[in-house]
């Protein structure tokens, strides 16, 4: 996995990832944004709701936390070991919206993610057992759970949009 030096690294690499990721976006047609093709597991549209569902989660946690509360991850009635209905949760939550709108959605909670990364010290946001949420037997700082609920999938997730792309002809 990568590593950052500092934070400044980490939030240079969510915002590049998420604005190519954004990107491949650009020219999906909101009456296509819901089309599932064969050997894709996810819609346009059940793409970025993933994103917006994991970012929010991390928001959550963090506010949960400083507010004092007990939080239960990955999220109240669902279990690491079977995410499925987690996932639904988050398809179901912003198929209402269009593909726009999530986008908008996407960068607002992107620049909150950044404005927190930008508020935590080096120690909170790199040494393990910082934070109640973050502290698991796996041991991870809190930089790396922004990570992978960030810039990795929005690296890896934009391979899905463009052999979604391709498969209907929009690339």
């Amino acid at each position: 996995m990568v590593q950052y030096k500092d934070k400044t690294e980490l939030i240079e690499a969510i915002k590049k990832n998420h604005l190519l990721y954004d990107q491949e976006l650009d020219d999906i047609s909101e009456d296509k944004k819901d089309l599932l093709k064969s050997g894709i597991d996810k819609t346009p549209s059940q793409n970025i709701a993933y994103q917006l569902g994991w970012t929010a989660l991390l928001l959550q946690w963090e506010a949960d936390e400083k507010k004092g509360l007990k939080v239960q991850t990955p999220a109240p009635g669902y279990k690491w070991n079977n995410l499925g209905g987690l996932y639904q949760s988050f398809y179901s939550k912003y198929e209402g919206y269009s593909l726009h709108q999530q986008r908008e959605l996407l960068q607002m909670q992107v620049n909150e993610i950044i404005k927190w990364i930008e508020s935590l010290d080096h120690e909170t946001l790199f040494i393990p057992e910082q934070r109640q949420w973050a502290t698991t037997p796996a041991k991870w700082p809190v930089w790396k759970w922004i990570h992978i609920n960030t810039a990795a999938p929005f690296k890896n997730f934009r391979a899905q949009l463009r052999k979604w792309k391709k498969q209907t002809g929009t690339e």
